[in-house]
């Protein structure tokens, strides 16, 4: 199925519900995370694209030059889109509350777009990587980040993830951070915790 541009997978829960955006790694797809979705949050509308950027067959959500080195036109060209595409789908689904979750180049989108447009009340940012000052922009009063990650990705680096936070903090949203002692895979303690952060929705 697709709409405003984005293949993806969709349950429409009840309304006035939350609705919860899973957003894949590189390489992943729209099935990643859809389960698992629909096992944290049985009643929300969960709503997962596949990213609409190839990087030699593997999808993403925008382009990159490099490890770690991201076209920054090509992401504020996702960045709008992505937002679009999630207010539109959440008016249409009378949605209470809009969530997300993602994991590497997902987590990346995800966070860049919380961090432009503040349109998410909470989200969990799994390995990401901003490897780049955003600018100081809305408060995030009220909006609640869970961000996960290993001590010793050499994708997403730990000084990394903590400038991330930091940034998050100092704009006011409420971040709680989770390590595991690994690398760029998800521990079994991260699946805990996002469990945890979603049963209040």
């Amino acid at each position: 199925m697709t709409e405003t541009g984005y293949v993806h997978r969709l349950h429409a829960g009840a309304p006035h519900r939350p609705i919860l955006l899973v957003l894949h790694g590189t390489g992943g797809d729209e099935n990643q995370f859809f389960d698992f979705g629909r096992r944290l949050l049985p009643e929300a509308t969960v709503l997962s694209p596949r990213g609409d950027v190839s990087e030699h067959g593997a999808a993403r959500f925008f382009r990159r030059t490099g490890e770690g080195v991201y076209d920054m036109a090509d992401l504020s060209r996702a960045t709008e889109k992505m937002a679009a595409y999630v207010k539109a789908l959440a008016e249409k689904h009378q949605a209470s509350q809009i969530l997300g979750l993602g994991f590497s180049n997902g987590a990346n989108i995800l966070a860049n777009v919380l961090i432009e447009k503040g349109i998410f009340d909470a989200a969990v940012l799994m390995h990401p990587l901003i490897p780049f000052q955003p600018e100081a922009q809305a408060t995030l009063a009220g909006r609640k980040v869970l961000v996960t990650a290993g001590q010793r990705d050499p994708i997403a680096p730990a000084p990394m993830t903590e400038a991330l936070s930091e940034h998050l903090k100092d704009r006011g949203a409420d971040v709680r951070t989770v390590w595991h002692p690994g690398g760029h895979e998800i521990a079994p303690l991260e699946i805990n915790a996002v469990r945890d952060f979603f049963s209040g929705y």
